[in-house]
C-alpha cells in the first residue's frame, strides 16, 4: 500500500459521502479511507494503487432501466451482463447511463461514485460476486479515494439486492472490460 495514503484529518473523500458514513452510524471508517496521489478512474487503476486483486474492488455503475437510474455494485473484475439486469428488473430496455445522468443521479462523476451517499435515492442490486472477498474496496466520491468494508455490510448499507448480473466469463477474451471505471 506504499502508494496509498492514509489522513484522518482530512481523507479527501467527497463531503457528501463522509456525511453519509456519518448518517449511517459508519463514522469509524473515516479513519480507513485511503487518499491516492493519482486519480484512478478504473478498478485495475485503484487495485494496482491498494495491492488487492482486482476482484476486490467494488464498482458502482448506474444503468437506466426504461429510463429509470439503477445502480449494479460489482466485482472489479466482471463486467455487467446487460440482459440479467433486464430480466431481473422486468424492464424492456437496459442501457449505459450517460455521464451527465450519472452526476445528476449520484451527486458523483464517473469513476468516483460510491455505493451509498447519493443525492438521490435508486434501485440497488449487488452482484453476488462481491461475498466471494472478506474485505472489498469501494470509490468514497472521487477518482482520489476509497473506503475498505466487508461486503455484506456494504450491501446492507446501500440497500441493494443481491442478484448473479455478472456476465459470463466464456462469451469475452481474457481481460477484457478491465478499463471500466469502478464507479
Amino acid at each position: 500500500m506504499t502508494n496509498v495514503t492514509q489522513d484522518t484529518e482530512g481523507s479527501g473523500a467527497h463531503p457528501r459521502f463522509t456525511e453519509a458514513l456519518t448518517a449511517l452510524g459508519l463514522g469509524e471508517l473515516h479513519t480507513r479511507i485511503r487518499r491516492f496521489p493519482e486519480a484512478t478512474r478504473t478498478a485495475a487503476e485503484a487495485a494496482a494503487a491498494l495491492g488487492c486483486e482486482l476482484s476486490e474492488i467494488c464498482k458502482s455503475l448506474i444503468f437506466a432501466a426504461d429510463g429509470v437510474p439503477v445502480l449494479v455494485l460489482m466485482d472489479g473484475a466482471s463486467r455487467v451482463d446487460l440482459e440479467l439486469v433486464r430480466r431481473e428488473l422486468c424492464a424492456a430496455k437496459v442501457t449505459r447511463a450517460r455521464a451527465d445522468v450519472v452526476r445528476e443521479t449520484t451527486g458523483y462523476a464517473i469513476g468516483g461514485v460510491p455505493p451509498f451517499g447519493h443525492r438521490t435515492r435508486t434501485r440497488v442490486l449487488a452482484d453476488r460476486s462481491l461475498l466471494d472477498h472478506a474485505t472489498v474496496w469501494a470509490a468514497a466520491g472521487t477518482p482520489y479515494t476509497v473506503f475498505p468494508m466487508d461486503p455484506k455490510s456494504l450491501i446492507r448499507h446501500a440497500g441493494a439486492t443481491l442478484v448473479d448480473v455478472r456476465e459470463a466469463a466464456e462469451g469475452r477474451e481474457a481481460g477484457e472490460g478491465v478499463r471500466e471505471p469502478k464507479a
